[in-house]
């Protein structure tokens, strides 16, 4: 067999099975997305100064992330700690492990384009020693391929917030209600409502900012004093129920799509009804199988030359008689 002859026939192989297979990666790399600019720091910041809002999105697989990468609307792609509850079933954000949110980190990141890309460092996991710290901060960029990590805390994270940008990661703080650490604050509750609480987020803004923290997310404080701290501070502010005055938003991918079951928070809004979609695929599907109706025998079914099936028929027959 000629060399050329064989590349011919396994290529013409390659195509037939890439056809028949039920789930296939595309053709070839999507020529639209890979034409939008990357976002950077750079990119955030220029948005800030020019008071163009900025938009984030979680996601926590690869279809959710190319889904986020489907429009140039989409400036940051957040592969939040939320993952703990909206797809493994637990309770809370602390019971997330370091190595889980790699695994879906590093999904994210193989689905994602032009949007910048942050994930949380989970619960426990920069709580210990500053080299801890590091470390795992350093495996989450290494191994996931994102390029920034988003960590919950006050000022008692501000040396890890200089020491991380000194070695080249960047840093996104998260400030106002931390999710990680409803426990101690005795529940999600909106934090920033009297004075003196108000005074402690705003400090713990201008220290964050301070070292080094190239943007902040604040989450359940009152528009008031999200405002105040968006123009306070140079860094860009993404707002989850923290007002219409931050320099973004931010939603889960669950909240914002209608896919989670759970309590809606009062700064939710449903953009879309995916849960109804979905369970009424699945319940259709299964009527379809049920009634008999899927696959079609002509269009969802496979078939074979009438002249090979007698042949197999005639085989069949033969080997049937020489076992009796």
């Amino acid at each position: 067999m000629s060399w050329p002859y064989f590349v011919r026939v396994t290529s013409r192989t390659i195509r037939r099975q890439r056809r028949w297979m039920s789930v296939r990666p595309k053709e070839g790399p999507d020529e639209d997305a890979q034409s939008r600019p990357k976002v950077t720091i750079q990119t955030l910041q220029a948005l800030k100064e020019s008071r163009v809002p900025i938009t984030m999105l979680t996601a926590y697989d690869y279809p959710t992330a190319v889904s986020c990468s489907s429009t140039p609307s989409i400036d940051i792609t957040l592969v939040g700690d939320s993952l703990a509850q909206v797809c493994l079933g637990y309770k809370s954000t602390t019971q997330l492990t370091l190595d889980e949110m790699i695994h879906h980190a590093k999904a994210v990141s193989r689905g994602t384009t032009h949007p910048f890309l942050v994930a949380d460092m989970p619960f426990g996991s920069y709580s210990g020693s500053m080299d801890d710290a590091v470390n795992n901060a350093v495996r989450m960029v290494r191994e996931s391929q994102i390029e920034a990590v988003k960590l919950e805390g006050g000022e008692e994270i501000a040396d890890l917030v200089r020491r991380l940008t000194s070695i080249g990661i960047p840093v996104m703080a998260h400030i106002g209600l931390m999710p990680q650490r409803h426990v101690a604050l005795s529940g999600y509750k909106v934090q920033g409502r009297n004075v003196a609480s108000a005074k402690a987020l705003v400090r713990t803004a201008s220290v964050l900012e301070e070292a080094g923290a190239f943007s902040m997310v604040l989450e359940a404080v009152p528009k008031e004093l999200g405002r105040y701290i968006t123009e306070k501070i140079a860094v860009p502010t993404i707002g989850i129920g923290a007002g219409p005055w931050t320099n973004g938003q931010v939603l889960v991918w669950d909240d914002a799509m209608g896919t989670w079951l759970g309590h809606k928070a009062k700064f939710v809004r449903r953009f879309a009804n995916l849960q109804i979609a979905r369970e009424t695929g699945v319940q259709s599907f299964a009527n379809a199988v049920k009634d008999g109706s899927f696959p079609d025998p002509q269009r969802e079914s496979y078939t074979i030359d009438p002249a090979e099936w007698a042949r197999f028929m005639e085989d069949v027959a033969i080997d049937s008689d020489g076992e009796a």
